[in-house]
This record gives structure tokens, sequence and C-alpha cells, in this order.
């Protein structure tokens, strides 16, 4: 079975950030970076269900799963039917905590 991924304006917007801000100290990481993000994101066409979930207080049990790109961006989707959905693309070298709030 194949998903559909969809990702949202304020997941894109997050990944643009993230990547912008990398060209400005190194345009070739930030090339490989988008390309990481984007194989990364295609990959949850199959399987999805392989990352574990993302669990915190604040949010719903078993709501979101998450994805590591590069050690430190943390993707948040969840899955509904047959579709994959991009919330969420952060940078936890960052502080993250208003999205748990």
């Amino acid at each position: 079975m194949r998903y559909q991924v969809i990702i949202s304006d304020r997941a894109r917007q997050m990944l643009g950030m993230h990547i912008r801000f990398l060209a400005q100290v190194n345009k070739p990481a930030a090339v490989k970076l988008k390309i990481r993000f984007l194989e990364e994101l295609r990959s949850l066409q199959e399987m999805p269900q392989r990352y574990p979930f993302f669990n915190e207080n604040y949010i719903p049990a078993n709501k979101y799963h998450k994805l590591y790109v590069e050690n430190w961006f943390l993707v948040l989707y969840q899955i509904k039917d047959d579709t994959v959905y991009v919330d969420w693309v952060v940078d936890c070298r960052q502080d993250y905590q208003w999205l748990i709030k």
C-alpha cells in the first residue's frame, strides 16, 4: 500500500526557514539537507508506521509519529487512512517546548 503524503503550509515554511538559514552559512550543505528531507518525506509513502509515536504530556497519545532527519530535525506527522499529514518540522537544537504546551 502506498500512502499519499501531504505537507502542511506550516511544515513547508518551517523546512524552508531551516534550509535558508543553513544556506547563509553553507550552500552545499543546505542543498544536501533539502535532498535528504525530500528523500525522507517521500519514504513515508511506504510504511509510515515504522517510526515511533511522539508522546508528550500535552499532545494526545499516539497522535503524531516522529521522524528524525540528520539527527537534529524532528518531523511530526500523523496517519489517517491512506494519507500521511506532515504537520511540523522542528530544529531540536532550539527550544521547542512551545510545541508541547
